[in-house]
């Protein structure tokens, strides 16, 4: 079950920052050791400075293998829509260009207290997976922050000038996972989500991680969180 790492008495022994990194060091060696086929790597990314940026990328390699699929399929997506990407090239953020030709196809994002703490941040949270879905990238991002209140799957929809669809309630849960896949068409894109709550003493979901058209991985915050929780010694 999630717990509060940021409020006493959690916080005062095992700090979210460590949490944060352990977690999305544990993301990366189980799409590594499990789900990517060859020519495909993840990578855990932690960024500190004015703030701490944690997230796991996942690279297409110079020589990657064909793809032809994957045993595990994702529910339909909750809601789809047509997409124009802002032309911002400040928003175009963490594109790996390296001499071997790697890629980056997704990213998964766990969201910290400083992405959240002031309009600024949170418009360059946005920006950021708006960068990833404008490339394509598959991208999944979770925010367990229960200090600070903002919800920045907002923020992107925003920036996006995206709604849900009629009838169905606005998605503002303020602890949630979003996955996220852009799928280009000869005149727009298409966004398709798969956004779900999360409550502390609840269990986490597993999400799809969209790699390519036909290559999907399964991200299960569950397991993965667990295996935090035990590697760090949270009971």
């Amino acid at each position: 079950m999630l717990r509060d790492h940021f409020h006493s008495p959690l916080s005062e022994h095992r700090p979210w920052e460590a949490v944060h990194s352990a977690w999305a060091a544990v993301i990366a060696e189980t799409l590594n050791d499990r789900l990517l086929p060859p020519g495909y790597v993840a990578l855990p990314l932690v960024t500190q400075g004015t703030g701490i940026e944690i997230d796991v990328a996942a690279i297409r390699e110079h020589q990657a293998v064909p793809v032809t699929g994957s045993d595990w399929m994702p529910a339909k997506p909750a809601w789809t829509a047509d997409v124009e990407f802002p032309a911002r090239e400040r928003f175009e953020v963490r594109v790996f260009r390296q001499d071997s030709g790697n890629h980056l196809v997704g990213a998964v994002e766990l969201v910290s207290p400083a992405n959240k703490d002031r309009p600024a941040r949170r418009l360059a949270f946005a920006g950021k997976c708006a960068g990833y879905l404008r490339q394509g990238a598959g991208l999944v991002t979770v925010d367990v922050v229960t200090e600070r209140t903002p919800n920045l799957h907002r923020e992107l929809l925003d920036l996006l000038e995206l709604a849900e669809p009629n009838g169905q309630e606005p998605f503002d849960a303020p602890l949630y996972a979003v996955a996220y896949r852009t799928l280009a068409g000869a005149d727009k894109s298409r966004l398709e989500l798969w956004p779900e709550p999360l409550a502390i003493g609840g269990q986490l979901p597993i999400l799809p991680l969209w790699l390519a058209d036909d290559l999907v991985v399964p991200v299960d915050l569950q397991s993965t969180y667990t295996t935090t929780c035990q590697r760090l010694r949270i009971g």
